[in-house]
């Protein structure tokens, strides 16, 4: 079902899943083209969290997706404020509210009011400069230009990264934005070396040139959160 959320900076749409009733799982897209890559695949999560009887949202946040405000208006804290509001409203309705968050998404639940967080594969924002950094310094490569990420830390305007211009108040959150870690549960792809309270056979779809899906991951995924969601309300 489509639906909307209301926060100070004004309207963004979400999408619910699910029984009308128990708790409810708010997820958080990765920044920037990620989350175009992972759309359908967090969609396909939520769906098979919906058949296993646990509601889900999916909001945009205000700068990214389907939001009116432009990418150049993206702030860390902008994006925190707006997932809190999304998460406020199956709070709104007594239900039990809990956080979904793929990648560079595990930046973005930490204001909102949650009894649990899930991360898959989470990043600080350090590790997505330094993505975005470099990715900007191939396109500057194969322009034959020359890009000096030194200044990044002196922009006073927004900065064209990996097709996206991102401000200067959002390149100066990045450094030091980090998820919250108490409390929490995280998911890792074997192949990644990080520590994880568990760890699963599949690839990276936020790697992939093009959007795509794995439903079998997905299925996986979803019995995870169900199992994990099902243990905190016992």
């Amino acid at each position: 079902m489509i639906s909307h959320y209301d926060w100070t900076g004004g309207r963004e749409a979400m999408l619910r899943f699910g029984p009308d009733t128990g708790p409810v799982i708010v997820a958080a897209l990765p920044l920037f083209e990620e989350a175009n890559r992972v759309r359908a695949f967090t969609v396909t999560i939520l769906r098979a969290l919906a058949e296993r009887g646990v509601a889900g949202v999916l909001p945009d946040v205000p700068g990214q997706g389907e939001s009116l405000d432009p990418t150049h208006t993206l702030t860390l804290a902008r994006a925190r404020e707006g997932f809190a509001a999304a998460a406020a409203v199956p709070l709104g309705e007594g239900r039990t509210v809990y956080g979904f968050a793929i990648r560079s998404g595990a930046l973005l639940d930490g204001e909102a009011q949650l009894a649990g967080r899930w991360h898959f594969a989470p990043m600080t924002g350090a590790d997505q400069l330094r993505e975005l950094t470099r990715a900007r310094q191939a396109a500057a490569r194969e322009a034959g230009e020359s890009f000096d990420a030194a200044s990044l830390k002196t922009a006073t305007e927004p900065v064209e990264m990996a097709g996206n211009f991102l401000s200067p108040l959002l390149l100066a959150e990045m450094p030091d934005a980090a998820p919250v870690t108490d409390g929490v549960r995280t998911v890792r792809l074997e192949t990644d070396a990080r520590p994880a309270d568990h760890k699963i056979a599949g690839a990276p779809l936020w790697r992939r040139a093009e959007p795509d899906n794995d439903p079998a991951l997905a299925e996986l995924l979803a019995d995870d959160i169900a199992q994990w969601v099902a243990a905190c309300e016992s």
